[in-house]
């Protein structure tokens, strides 16, 4: 794929070609996020919640390292095996060879966006590993040979029609079937078969508690408990900002994930392992890949408080017209938008200027992330850096030139009137980008600055 094409515009371009698709991810999205709001509104403490969130978090990511070797310590101490990964390579090393010293091929894991940060199933399969992925949304896309376009809904993007077909072609239902019910229900048969057969399993970590050393697990399936209560060897995956002090503290999140999420009060499942069974081995890998950098980033530090609920993926416009896969990074949407400059910023130099910094991302954050500050602020990073388009980089220094100067300023805005007037084609054609998603105003007749002069002239003003 060619450099250009990977880009966000032209992403979303290819998204957009299916109008009815764009109208019905728009719709049920906002309806996610209407379910947020109606359970939000009706809980008085909501605010102080938050507040409190964002506090616990701006205290472990002053402390990281403290609370990282409190929780090894603990962890350890119940008979965790505990490791420590620098980026997604030595992650995905760490996981096979724990898996070729038991002569595992065959591996079930729960959700993990961590894993789709390091690329593990791809990695895997190299290696020769059979990964199934074994939340519903997840084993969707895996089955599509695609990405997961949504953090929370993975496979919000697909119609149940075309789950039906890759049912048809995978699991072997009818042609033609896309009751969701039928289509659950074998997905639930095809799964325990799995569950009952791997003698490994891979899950995610919401929250790690170092006070007590144990991990907690959200899910809507129980996926995670069936993975890792059958299996001979639990591997847990954990990005090191997954840290909170205290169990007392952990209420707090629980009572801001789902109602964020999906506008549950609760999830499903929330699943503690403290330690493994008897006869099994349990670990956990601490993967930085990134995130010390990102803490050393003063004006993005704030990133790392994420419990990824993907509210702000929810309610932004722009996510919500222009699906998660054109962000082509793992996290989609606001937040990936800030994330994936930290860990290539010539790759992802596009994310940034994919908002409109509206603010409604920062204003549904239940950890109060200044989301959209933080945007403008890569912006100007990557224009700094020299990542931006030369074009738009030239046209925005002539810009500032001609706003900076009344006379030039002036000029321009009567050159602006005269072309829209009497040359509406030179800027109402698809070359423009601008012009592509935007009707161009009718010329007014005089500028305000005329208007402001004239006033006193007209007695009917």
């Amino acid at each position: 794929m060619q450099a250009n094409e990977k880009k966000h515009h032209t992403l979303a371009d290819h998204f957009n070609a299916d109008e009815a698709r764009v109208d019905w991810h728009d719709k049920t999205l906002w309806f996610v996020r209407t379910k947020r709001d109606r359970l939000t509104h009706d809980l008085l403490e909501w605010e102080e919640l938050r507040d409190t969130a964002s506090q616990i978090k701006s205290h472990v990511l002053s402390n990281l390292s403290q609370y990282l070797e409190e929780f090894e310590q603990k962890a350890s101490a119940n008979g965790v095996v505990v490791h420590w990964a620098a980026d997604a390579e030595e992650h995905n090393n760490i996981v096979f060879n724990l898996l070729k010293k038991q002569g595992i091929d065959r591996m079930v894991k729960s959700k993990s966006m961590l894993t789709e940060e390091c690329h593990l199933n791809d990695y895997l399969a190299k290696q020769g590993i059979e990964v199934i992925d074994s939340d519903l949304g997840e084993r969707i896309v895996q089955l599509a040979k695609e990405m997961p376009s949504h953090i929370v809904l993975p496979c919000i993007h697909k119609k149940k029609e075309e789950i039906g077909d890759l049912f048809h072609e995978h699991l072997g239902t009818e042609a033609g079937v896309s009751d969701p019910q039928i289509l659950t229900e074998t997905a639930r048969q095809h799964l325990r078969d799995v569950f009952i057969t791997r003698k490994a399993a891979l899950t995610g970590v919401n929250f790690a508690i170092a006070e007590t050393g144990e991990m907690v697990i959200c899910t809507n399936e129980g996926n995670a408990d069936m993975g890792a209560h059958l299996s001979n060897i639990h591997i847990a995956s954990m990005g090191i900002e997954k840290i909170i002090p205290k169990r007392a503290h952990l209420g707090v999140f629980l009572r801001l994930l789902t109602r964020s999420a999906t506008g549950q009060p609760i999830t499903t499942y929330s699943s503690h392992f403290k330690k493994p069974r008897k006869g099994q081995e349990m670990h956990v890998i601490l993967v930085d890949n990134g995130r010390s950098r990102q803490l050393g980033r003063t004006n993005f530090r704030n990133s790392l408080k994420c419990i990824r609920c993907g509210a702000c993926m929810n309610t932004c416009p722009v996510y919500r017209r222009s699906g998660g896969h054109s962000y082509h990074n793992a996290v989609s949407g606001p937040i990936g938008s800030i994330l994936a400059p930290n860990l290539d910023m010539k790759e992802f130099s596009d994310l940034p200027f994919a908002s409109t910094l509206c603010g409604s991302c920062s204003n549904v954050c239940p950890v109060k992330i200044d989301i959209h500050d933080q945007l403008y602020k890569w912006r100007q990073e990557l224009v700094k850096a020299g990542y931006t388009d030369k074009k738009k980089t030239v046209a925005m220094k002539l810009m500032a030139a001609t706003l900076s100067s009344p006379t030039k300023f002036k000029l321009a805005g009567k050159l602006g009137r005269l072309t829209l007037k009497y040359a509406p084609f030179t800027v109402n054609n698809g070359l423009n980008p601008w012009y592509k998603g935007r009707e161009m105003p009718a010329p007014p007749k005089e500028s305000f600055s005329e208007w402001y002069a004239n006033r006193g002239k007209d007695k009917k003003i």
